[in-house]
């Protein structure tokens, strides 16, 4: 009996020791929180920089035009790109990063140098982003000049944020934020054909 009992607490600690060994093996393959330097968080501080411009712009020319094509679709845009600026922040807090950071340039996460390669002027801080200028020029406009402007612009803005989106599909770590990042390449794609169309519609 004795020598039945000893063999048990043996198997016992044998199990145990697997388990622990498979809880490890569990952890190490879990992604890691990412650090503040990953291609994750830069993604989601930039993205969520530039979707706030988007949204900004599309509130201007809601008031500046009764079209409701327009209006429709720069309702879309805000509402699409406010909730994906609340999941980037939100993740951001999850991680326990800053939402900013002091003496980082933009688009370093994507290996360029912010302000030395995409020479942004008046105010724009990445790829696409209107400058203070622009955002100005549509705020007094109206009618079809506002409509033409803000699908000029919001055109660019797009191209600038599928290059961005794209270069988080290829660098991020988390599965989630990568998912994300190529619903906004497929969805701003698209966006950016029915605003072509648009444009044409008006003679621009």
């Amino acid at each position: 009996m004795q020598g039945a009992a000893i063999t048990a607490v043996a198997l016992a600690l044998l199990f145990a020791g697997g388990a622990v060994t498979v809880a490890s093996a569990d952890r190490d393959e879990a992604p890691a929180t990412p650090v503040s330097a990953s291609a994750d968080a830069g993604f989601a501080r930039d993205m969520a920089v530039h979707h706030q411009q988007a949204v900004e712009m599309s509130f201007i020319v809601r008031d500046r035009t009764k079209d409701e094509a327009v209006r429709r679709l720069a309702y879309d845009i805000a509402n699409t790109q406010a909730n994906q600026r609340g999941m980037m922040l939100g993740w951001l807090d999850l991680w326990g990063l800053p939402k900013v950071e002091s003496g980082v340039e933009p688009m370093s996460w994507m290996g360029m140098g912010g302000s030395g390669d995409t020479g942004p002027l008046d105010g724009a801080l990445m790829p696409g982003m209107a400058t203070k200028t622009q955002i100005e020029e549509l705020r007094k406009a109206s009618g079809r000049e506002a409509e033409v402007l803000y699908l000029k612009l919001m055109t660019e803005h797009h191209r600038g944020g599928v290059h961005m989106a794209e270069g988080c599909v290829r660098k991020c770590a988390v599965g989630a934020e990568r998912a994300l990042a190529q619903g906004m390449v497929d969805a701003q794609k698209s966006e950016m054909l029915l605003m072509a169309d648009m444009l044409k519609e008006r003679g621009a």
